[in-house]
């Protein structure tokens, strides 16, 4: 892929403004990497967006969890909230991002008939039966959060790697956007694994 990457290139079978050699975006790398692009280097852009990933994702594991949970365990609560989810759903992510603007600015800123205890029928029949679909929500969730903030970021933001893409659209850069596309994956990639891990260590039966 790599060899059919540099002829493409080399040829210019597909115009050097339109589609960045290897090389290119080689140099493009350490420029953004040692000298800095979009008012922040490499790692600035990265965490900044790592970090807010991290801070809605708690946020809304925090609030999505212990109410999925309260749902599931009771009808009446599931009968109250389960209409209002029922209207916010086809609502695209994207499409919050003007009314979060609005709201919050661009800066950064959530067995029973056995006989068993309350208690012990959250800990030993809701939970486990709950976390696979839990799981299966938070990988979902992780990834609406990367395309979401990286879309917020394109639309205005003082760094992150969703900046970096939109000022190399802007300065017609292809290399600096490849490099920002593949640091978006890449930072995504290893979040999506710690949450792989993590679910494996909380569901140790399903090894």
């Amino acid at each position: 892929m790599l060899a059919a990457w540099w002829l493409l290139t080399a040829t210019q079978v597909i115009p050097p403004t339109r589609f960045a050699s290897p090389h290119e975006v080689w140099a493009a790398l350490k420029q953004v990497a040692l000298t800095g692009y979009a008012d922040a280097r490499l790692h600035e852009h990265i965490l900044h967006s790592v970090k807010l990933v991290l801070m809605g994702f708690v946020v809304a594991v925090a609030a999505g969890v212990p109410l999925g949970l309260a749902m599931g365990w009771s009808a009446r609560v599931e009968a109250l909230i389960n209409p209002t989810f029922l209207l916010i759903r086809p609502i695209p992510p994207l499409a919050w991002i003007p009314l979060a603007i609005v709201w919050l600015g661009l800066g950064d800123e959530a067995a029973r008939m056995l006989g068993v205890s309350r208690w012990m029928m959250v800990r030993e029949v809701l939970i486990p039966g709950a976390a696979p679909h839990i799981f299966t929500g938070l990988r979902l969730s992780l990834q609406a959060c990367w395309t979401t903030l990286v879309a917020g970021e394109l639309i205005g933001a003082a760094a992150g790697l969703g900046r970096l893409l939109a000022q190399g659209a802007l300065d017609l850069f292809p290399a600096m956007i490849v490099v920002g596309m593949v640091f978006v994956a890449l930072s995504g990639g290893v979040m999506a694994w710690a949450l792989g891990r993590l679910e494996v260590l909380a569901m140790p039966w399903r090894r």
